[in-house]
């Protein structure tokens, strides 16, 4: 892909080829079959705390360290489950990561397996430029796919390091109150192990599984169709997003095209005027020529014309200056070459690279003008009265994004006439055609109106002029060195002086439901910036148009700088004006970022709403960079290619990919919030879940002359984290503190999620003390009740600690779902039932007994009902801003 190398193309000697080229294929896979595994491992272990957990499993290896039988560590059906949890998210991971990799792979397949080029059975063809595989334009623009690891991701990988900073200090300190007696090294390793469950390896497991499960949401929600997961990694990022960047063609527009002002300068014509254009052309077809526009004496169009003439002109013009073809195709009734022979209305379909284009040849069709064929070498038009008009194609001059133009040299066959045709933007219009005192007024008119403008114009030549202009054409093309400056050259030296014939304006209109859409995500308090390569009056009034920008706010041009010294006078015109939308060509934008990227991103940020036009592609990847690495904050891209096979790689290349703008609402309003909120729960009840555990064992170690003993062994510990308490802490993927509708209603609901308070450092420490609550209440309960035995200390304390968690999950709950009360049920019958086989740990006859059942209540009661009291007390006097929406 970056090798530059030239290329010496062997024409009908492929045994003479020497190289290789890219195999014509799209791949969006992150591994192929030999890399899956070992990539995988890697970057699972390339993290320190999945590299942690495997050591501690490996640790058990060594005999002083051993806290148990081997086979609980190695063996994935039972024991311990420092190892076994750090398996199951092993093959959480690559199940997943399969998954998404077959998917990727049967997406590449069919879309590999489409072809895109199609060849026309007319004319001739001397070579064919075909760039393939990598060298694809599409392929260049996109990424390498990679692992991403969200913000939400950072945060709780920040929370786990502050947990290992708590392991690491409470096994010093048990060390510590033992004097460091002994080998006092490895009784800080026995610790390390010991207390392993405050750093919980679950929480990895819960939180992907999950990311799976709202994956599986998004892809299934009905209201949304269409709508792709292909980045399963980051839901919960979508629930944070402060700034929204699109694209306007074909993301907030339909990238469909329709004609809708023809202007002439003198006059102009609308949709309610379009019989008027179809009658001139009519008149013209069918009326004895008497005009001077036929006449080949370049004096000729100075003479005053009449408007039939005029409009005629502009119409035949706009049906050549394009690179449309029609192609014919069977319909049931007539066949393919039949309806080519014959021109067949029904049959015919217009091809080309922009929908600006066949939007234009549709129009001049309507008004009696069609174009019927064209090959390489020639063109057809049928008039009104059914004749065919046959131009032979001279030259043509494609668009590219630097010229902003295309044009087009034609001979009429029937008069022998050649004509330079040329179409493009204003900017660069203005100083080919002849002077006029119009243009510029009706061209920034007609942009007011959100119309996409281009200029028509056209040059007689004579056939010495022509003559003249070929061979110093063909002698540029054929130049060694500064070939394409010196063929540009040659092509500007036709473009002078051409005669203004008219201005064409047509339509992209708004996508359904996008104005809903961008207030949504105002209200909730996302940025949106729109990053379009149409003009400055077009794109501002589309911004005006899709309530971008709001009727009562201001709206600040930033004019043209070229210097370092008008960058910074205009952004301290800026600085001065509050509350205000930016408006920003390219041009100015490359300017800006060049000597004040910092003070122009600054600015930036603080405007409501941003509209950059004439942006390059390259610049708006640059403002997406800068926006994430300036901010800190999460950003959302959004686009759309107009070219169908450029789109279909940038869906699949895309980490969310939705049919219609307006499903983003939903998309980000709903299932973001759902997903991080869920996640923040989930995440922050798993701690809980260790903490309780670990500050149980501390509290015991304590107690017993800081032993380093296991309280709880095999099943037990086991089970704690799995059957016991899995289901229903897991069931808080499903919770909800509003409904949908609710959440779409009322966007400022969002808002709240972006200063990141359901996962704060605020909320883990409540979460923490809540833990060493409960598990001190539980410990030092057990053991001021137990009667004899230390069995009984196990039994009250166990089943405490379950039932503490169940109704834990009951207090964090919010929204009830019938799969939420079959986990809690569920859990505590498998609880119940496995008692009888727990005979090794829990004596069974004692938990049978009255005096087990009041201890287990009492206790369990102390350690939960305080909290169920703050519940109700915080939400009768400082409720959350959702709870009025939900009563």
């Amino acid at each position: 892909m970056g090798d530059l190398r030239p290329r010496t193309v062997w024409l009908g000697h492929p045994e003479k080829r020497d190289q290789r080229y890219p195999r014509n294929v799209i791949n969006n896979q992150k591994y192929n079959f030999f890399t899956f595994l070992p990539g995988v491992l890697y970057n699972q272990f390339k993290y320190f705390f999945n590299l942690y957990f495997l050591l501690l499993a490996c640790s058990q290896f060594v005999d002083e360290l051993r806290l148990g039988a081997l086979y609980t560590y190695w063996v994935p059906l039972v024991g311990k489950s420092l190892l076994k949890n750090k398996l199951v998210v092993l093959f959480i991971t690559i199940g997943r990561e399969a998954v998404e990799e077959i998917r990727c792979s049967i997406r590449d397949k069919e879309v590999n397996s489409h072809i895109y080029s199609k060849l026309l059975p007319r004319g001739s063809i001397v070579g064919v430029v075909i760039y393939t595989g990598k060298e694809l334009r599409g392929v260049m623009n996109t990424s390498n796919p990679k692992n991403k690891m969200g913000l939400f991701d950072l945060e709780v990988n920040c929370l786990t390091k502050i947990l290992f900073g708590a392991l690491v200090v409470v096994s010093l300190v048990m060390v510590a109150l033992q004097h460091f007696a002994g080998r006092w090294y490895l009784q800080i390793f026995r610790f390390l192990l010991l207390f392993s469950n405050i750093v919980p390896i679950s929480l990895r497991v819960n939180l992907d599984l999950g990311k799976m499960v709202f994956s599986w949401m998004i892809n299934r929600d009905s209201k949304i169709p269409g709508t792709v997961v292909r980045a399963s990694t980051i839901p919960e990022e979508l629930g944070r997003i402060s700034y929204l960047l699109t694209d306007k063609t074909g993301t907030l527009t339909q990238n469909e095209m329709v004609f809708r002002r023809l202007h002439l300068g003198t006059v102009a014509y609308g949709m309610d005027s379009m019989d008027e254009v179809q009658s001139h052309v009519f008149s013209a077809y069918t009326q004895p020529p008497h005009d001077p526009p036929l006449s080949r004496a370049p004096a000729a169009t100075k003479v005053r014309k009449t408007i039939s003439s005029r409009v005629h002109e502009a119409v035949k013009a706009i049906a050549l200056v394009h690179n449309v073809t029609p192609v014919y195709e069977a319909n049931g009734v007539t066949d393919q070459a039949e309806a080519e022979q014959h021109y067949e209305d029904t049959c015919r379909v217009y091809q080309a690279a922009s929908p600006d284009e066949v939007s234009l040849v549709q129009w001049t069709e309507s008004v009696g003008l069609t174009l019927v064929g064209r090959d390489q070498s020639s063109m057809q038009l049928r008039t009104p009265s059914g004749q065919i008009l046959n131009f032979t194609i001279l030259q043509i001059f494609p668009f590219t994004y630097e010229s902003k133009r295309m044009g087009i040299i034609v001979r009429d066959e029937s008069t022998g006439e050649i004509t330079f045709y040329m179409k493009g933007a204003d900017a660069v219009m203005a100083g080919i055609v002849q002077y006029n005192d119009w243009l510029e007024e009706e061209c920034g008119n007609m942009a007011r109106e959100g119309l996409r403008v281009l200029v028509v114009s056209k040059k007689s030549l004579t056939e010495e002029q022509y003559q003249d202009f070929e061979a110093r054409y063909v002698q540029a093309k054929l130049s060694v060195h500064d070939r394409s400056l010196k063929v540009a050259t040659v092509i500007e030296s036709l473009e002078m002086e051409m005669e203004l014939l008219c201005l064409t304006g047509v339509e992209d209109q708004l996508q359904t439901d996008v104005r809903p859409t961008l207030e949504i995500l105002r209200n909730a308090g996302i940025k949106v910036w729109m990053l379009t390569g149409d003009k400055m009056e077009t794109a501002t009034c589309t911004a005006k148009n899709a309530h971008l920008v709001t009727r009562n706010q201001d709206i600040h041009i930033f004019r043209a700088v070229t210097t370092r010294g008008e960058a910074h006078l205009e952004l301290n015109s800026f600085r001065r004006k509050h509350d205000c939308a930016l408006v920003i060509s390219g041009d100015s934008l490359e300017v800006c970022l060049k000597y004040y990227e910092y003070e122009f991103m600054e600015l930036a940020c603080q405007s409501p709403a941003v509209v950059c036009c004439r942006c390059a592609p390259t610049q708006k990847a640059q403002i997406v960079r800068l926006l994430q690495e300036r901010t800190g904050k999460l950003t959302c891209a959004v686009g759309e290619s107009p070219r169908p096979h450029e789109g279909k790689q940038a869906s699949l290349a895309a980490d969310f990919s939705v049919t219609q703008f307006k499903h983003l609402g939903r998309l980000l309003m709903v299932h973001g919030r759902n997903s991080y909120k869920r996640s923040a729960a989930l995440s922050q009840f798993v701690i809980h879940r260790s903490l309780c555990i670990s500050t149980m064992q501390a509290v015991f170690s304590s107690v017993f002359y800081f032993a380093s003993v296991p309280l709880y062994q095999g099943f037990l510990i086991v089970g704690y984290s799995t059957i016991y308490t899995m289901f229903p802490v897991f069931s808080l993927v499903l919770d909800k503190d509003v409904k949908s509708e609710v959440a779409m209603l009322y966007p400022e609901l969002y808002k709240d999620l972006l200063k990141g308070r359901p996962l704060s450092f605020k909320t883990f420490l409540i979460w923490v003390l809540i833990s060493i609550y409960q598990g001190s209440i539980i410990m030092y309960g057990a053991m001021l009740l137990f009667e004899s035995e230390f069995v009984h200390i196990v039994a009250i304390s166990f089943t405490s600690l379950i039932l503490t968690e169940l109704l834990m999950v009951a207090l964090t709950v919010q929204t009830w779902h019938w799969l939420m009360m079959v986990a809690e049920l569920l859990s505590l019958s498998c609880y119940v039932a496995s008692l009888v086989f727990l005979h090794d740990y829990i004596d069974v006859y004692f938990i049978a007994t009255v005096s087990f059942l009041w201890k287990v209540t009492v206790i369990t009661l102390v350690s939960c009902l305080p909290l169920y009291i703050l519940k109700y007390l915080r939400r009768r006097f400082s409720p959350p801003s959702y709870s009025k929406l939900t009563s």
